[in-house]
């Protein structure tokens, strides 16, 4: 019996040594950012609306989607190659840096702020899409724990191409297919508009 318990106890021992924390360093994120900068801004706000602001996102989900990259998981080919030689270090670091900055918010369109406003708050009970802060928040800022992205503010058109690619498939590293479920019965004006609506939400 006591051989037993110290087994379990060396076991547990190594796991928690095996999944200790990196700790991250903002300012080293901040120099190694400098190759970052020329799409996503030096201080991770794009100014070419194809491409993310990466400014306030999470750290959880920035480590995520460098890993998702660099393993294969989220496919997009100049991101892959940027994520290739990235240490777990490198990754935490950056995402220190980026979660640190502040997220330039944009506007909302007139046409499509109410439109957006019903997707984003309460969905299409109609088709079964949930609303978007059940996960995102009321304000956008997500939910860290569970890496669930910071919206508020980001580029309506990189949104569009993100909620397109879940609804095809073409995008498939969101944990346990909730971006798919979710993206299955949006219409293309659904999307247009609460990708408009997370334009200016704060």
């Amino acid at each position: 019996m006591v051989k037993n318990c110290l087994y379990v106890i060396a076991v547990a021992t190594l796991l928690l040594h095996g999944h200790e924390s990196i700790a991250a360093d903002a300012s080293a994120g901040k120099q190694k950012s400098q190759t970052c900068a020329a799409c996503h801004g030096p201080d991770g706000n794009s100014s070419n609306p194809d491409w993310p602001k990466l400014a306030g996102q999470s750290s959880e989900y920035l480590v995520k989607q460098l890993s998702d990259f660099k393993s294969g998981a989220r496919k997009n080919p100049q991101m892959t190659a940027m994520a290739a030689n990235l240490s777990m270090q490198d990754m935490e670091d950056l995402a220190a840096y980026f979660s640190s900055q502040t997220t330039r918010i944009g506007t909302t369109s007139k046409d499509e702020l109410e439109p957006g406003r019903k997707i984003y708050r309460a969905g299409n009970a109609d088709t079964g899409v949930p609303a978007c802060m059940a996960c995102h928040g009321p304000d956008g800022a997500g939910n860290p724990a569970a890496a669930y992205p910071r919206l508020s503010g980001q580029h309506a058109s990189y949104d569009v191409k993100q909620l397109k690619d879940f609804r095809s498939g073409d995008r498939s590293n969101d944990p346990n297919k909730i971006m798919r479920i979710v993206t299955a019965h949006m219409t293309d004006k659904e999307i247009g508009a609460v990708a408009d609506y997370i334009q200016g939400l704060y």
